[in-house]
């Protein structure tokens, strides 16, 4: 499980991204929510809920949103998932928002984020408000029935707690070193 729990305050950090910047987590300290997704490019979990987070950035964005995409997954194991290969990905998608590269797998560990995606979800004083997987239905986005990231948006921005504040995510493990 997560080394943050619900309630606790978001780790700083500071990670480069495919946008050739580097990106702190204060950078964004102005947005009423922040989601830190961490995720990578070869997972199917991952690959299958790709566009679901495109497009809640794309939703949200207007609303003070701001994702963060991040992988922490061993390049050496995994070379699908080195920086070049990330920077690829994200032109291709069309990622609305930084990927980010914890080549250290630092924040990874920090977060106790384990899969591949996984959503931490933090409302604008930096607090977790939700903790999990996008949604429950990763092979058909048609049939998804608990939309729980875009509902813990939509309570955070509307000052409420989510309905549902933890869920376990699903996807592939992080590739450790």
């Amino acid at each position: 499980m997560a080394n943050l729990k619900v309630g606790d305050k978001a780790i700083p950090f500071k990670l480069p991204s495919t946008d050739g910047r580097t990106h702190s987590l204060a950078d964004y300290a102005d947005k009423e929510a922040v989601a830190l997704v961490f995720t990578c490019n070869h997972c199917p979990y991952a690959r299958a809920w790709e566009e679901r987070i495109v497009q809640a950035q794309s939703d949200y964005a207007g609303k003070g949103v701001q994702v963060l995409a991040i992988n922490a997954n061993d390049a050496s194991r995994y070379p699908d998932d080195g920086f070049e290969a990330m920077k690829k990905r994200a032109e291709e998608k069309g990622f609305g928002f930084p990927y980010l590269w914890d080549e250290s797998q630092e924040v990874a560990r920090a977060y106790g984020a384990e899969r591949t995606p996984e959503v931490f979800l933090f409302d604008k004083d930096g607090v977790l408000r939700y903790h999990g997987t996008v949604d429950d239905d990763y092979e058909d986005p048609a049939s998804v029935k608990n939309a729980y990231f875009r509902d813990a948006l939509d309570a955070v921005l509307a000052g409420r707690d989510p309905k549902v504040s933890e869920t376990r995510p699903v996807g592939c493990t992080i590739k450790w070193k």
